[in-house]
C-alpha cells in the first residue's frame, strides 16, 4: 500500500468523533481517486476492529443479487465465519449487528449507490440498521462512502429518513501543494517547474500522483500516463463518467466540453449547446458540482459583500480539461501506439491551457495567498474570481481573484503563467484592468501578481505591484 500522504486537518476531525460517548453516523464524499476510502483506512488504525464493505461497480450483468452475495462473502472473509446467503438486506444487516454490538469498531460501506443498486428499499433497511443496532453501540463509527455525490445529496443527505442520525458530513477535495509536494522525494531535486507540469495534468489527486515515476523527466511521465494504450489516464475519463450520475446521459460531457476553454455563464452555456435554459440545465451543472469536477464562482456586491446573481462555472478540475483537450481527441492514433509528438509546448493551444491549470491550482490553494498578504479569515467579506458586466456607464471586466477585506481593501490578483521571466509590459495591462473596475470610493485597489518561473528586474523596481508571489516557492 502507498504510503498515506496529507489529510491531517480531516483525519483530526475524525479522530475527535472517535472520542465521543456515543456512535457516529459519517458520510464521506469526493471525487473519484481523491482518496476516500484511504483516509478511512487510515482512520481504521486507531480501533481494535475495522470492517470494510464495497459494492460491486454496476456494470453489464451486475445484479441487486450480486451485491447482496457479495456483501454476504466480505462478510463471512472479514469475520472468518461460513458463507451464509441471504434473501433480503435486512436479514444480512442482522447477521453484521449481532457481531459488532461491543468494542471500538469501524464500520466502512464503500460505495453505498452501488450496494443498493435496484433496491428501492435499502436505504430504508440503513436507517433500521442504524437505530436498532449500530448506535446502540457507543464505541462503534459508522462510515459510508461514495463518488457519487449527487446521489448521496438527493438519498442520503436530503431524505427525510436520515434527519439527525448524521453525525458529520466530510467533502475530500483535492490536495494542496504542500502534500502534493510530498510525492516527490526531496532528494531528487526535482525543479518546481518540471512538478507545475504534472500538477497540471493530474491536479492535487492523490491516486494520480501515485502514478508518477521518479526516474523520468515530466514530460515522458506525461507521455506513459496519458498517451499510451491502456494507461491509467487515457482510461480514466470513461470510468469516471460511469454510474456516478442520477441519469445516464452524455450530456455531462458536452457540458464538460463547453467549459474546456474557461469560464461560462448559465445562459453562455444554453447558448453554445443551443439547448432551452428552462430545461433541466441546473440539474446537470448541480451534479457536476457536486461531482467535484466544476466549480461556480459568484461575484458580489463590493458596497454589500452580498454575493450577487451573476456567476460563472469554472472546470476546476486539471485531468479532465487535459483529456478533453489533448487525450479524446487522438484517441483512434493512441490505441494504435501512433500518437508522437515533440514536447508540451508544441501540443496546440499549450500556452493558453497551461495557463488555465495554473489557476486553477492557485485558486484550490488560495490561502497561501492569504497567508502571503498577511490576511486572517476574519479580515475577509469575499474572495472568488470576480466579474463586471459591461454597461452603458462601465465597461466589463474579469479579475482572475479578489480579495475584499473588512478594511477596505481591494486586493486585485493576476495570476499569470509564463514560459519565460515577465516583465514590465504587464503594467499597463493590470492598470486597464483596475481602470475598467467599478468600485466604490474610500477604498484602496492592490494590485498582486502570482506567477511562476520568474519576473525581471525592472518590473521589480517599478514597484508597482503590492506584493509579487512566486508559486514556485511552494513546490521546492
Amino acid at each position: 500500500m502507498a504510503r498515506f500522504i496529507g489529510r491531517k486537518e480531516e483525519l483530526k476531525k475524525l479522530l475527535g468523533l472517535a472520542k465521543k460517548k456515543s456512535a457516529s453516523f459519517i458520510v464521506v464524499r469526493g471525487r473519484r481517486r481523491i482518496g476516500k476510502s484511504r483516509l478511512v483506512e487510515e482512520f481504521g488504525k486507531y480501533f481494535d476492529k475495522f470492517y470494510t464493505f464495497e459494492g460491486l461497480a454496476p456494470v453489464n450483468g451486475i445484479t441487486a443479487e450480486d451485491q447482496l452475495t457479495e456483501f454476504s462473502r466480505q462478510m463471512a472473509q472479514q469475520f472468518k465465519a461460513p458463507f451464509a446467503r441471504f434473501d433480503d438486506w435486512s436479514d444480512a444487516l442482522w447477521a453484521l449487528g449481532e457481531r459488532i454490538k461491543t468494542g471500538k469498531i469501524l464500520i466502512l460501506f464503500d460505495e453505498i449507490s452501488w450496494m443498493g443498486m435496484n433496491r428501492p428499499g435499502f436505504l430504508g433497511k440503513i436507517k433500521t440498521f442504524w437505530d436498532n443496532h449500530l448506535k446502540k453501540n457507543n464505541q462503534l463509527i459508522f462510515v459510508i462512502c461514495g463518488s457519487a455525490s449527487a446521489w448521496i445529496e438527493k438519498n442520503i443527505l436530503n431524505s427525510t429518513g436520515f434527519v439527525g442520525r448524521i453525525s458529520y458530513t466530510l467533502t475530500l477535495e483535492e490536495l494542496p501543494l504542500s502534500d502534493c509536494n510530498e510525492f516527490w522525494p526531496k532528494s531528487k531535486n526535482i525543479a518546481a517547474f518540471e512538478k507545475l507540469k504534472i500538477l497540471s495534468v493530474t491536479g492535487g489527486i492523490p491516486k494520480y500522483l501515485e502514478e508518477i515515476q521518479m526516474k523520468i523527466p515530466a514530460e515522458e511521465t506525461i507521455r506513459e500516463l496519458c498517451f499510451t494504450r491502456g494507461a491509467i489516464l487515457v482510461e480514466e475519463f470513461n470510468q469516471i463518467f460511469s454510474d456516478l450520475f442520477l441519469r445516464d446521459s452524455p450530456f455531462y460531457k458536452k457540458i464538460i466540453e463547453v467549459l474546456v476553454t474557461g469560464s461560462k455563464e448559465r445562459n453562455e452555456i444554453c447558448e453554445i449547446l443551443k439547448i432551452d435554459p428552462g430545461g433541466r440545465i441546473s440539474d446537470y451543472l448541480t451534479e457536476l458540482e457536486l461531482a467535484g469536477f466544476i466549480r461556480r464562482d459568484y461575484t458580489w456586491d463590493i458596497k454589500s459583500g452580498a454575493d450577487s446573481k451573476l456567476s460563472k462555472y469554472r472546470l476546476s478540475d486539471n485531468y479532465l480539461r487535459f483529456y478533453l483537450k489533448y487525450v479524446d481527441k487522438n484517441m483512434t492514433k493512441i490505441n494504435r501506439d501512433s500518437f508522437r509528438f515533440k514536447s508540451l509546448t508544441s501540443l496546440p493551444e499549450w500556452n493558453s491551457i497551461i495557463a488555465l491549470q495554473f489557476e486553477n491550482l492557485v485558486l484550490n490553494n488560495r490561502t497561501l495567498i492569504h497567508q502571503a498578504l498577511n490576511i486572517s479569515p476574519e479580515q475577509i467579506i469575499s474572495e472568488n474570481p470576480f466579474y463586471q458586466h459591461r454597461t452603458n456607464r462601465y465597461p466589463g471586466c474579469q479579475i482572475d481573484y479578489l480579495i475584499q477585506t473588512r478594511f477596505n481593501t481591494l486586493y486585485v490578483c493576476e495570476i499569470k503563467f509564463s514560459k519565460n521571466r515577465i516583465d514590465s509590459s504587464i503594467i499597463s495591462e493590470m492598470q486597464k484592468k483596475i481602470d475598467s473596475f467599478f468600485y466604490p470610493k474610500g477604498y484602496s485597489c492592490r494590485p498582486v501578481l502570482i506567477h511562476v518561473n520568474g519576473v525581471t528586474e525592472d518590473l521589480i523596481d517599478s514597484d508597482y505591484f503590492s506584493l509579487i508571489i512566486d508559486f514556485s516557492e511552494y513546490l521546492n
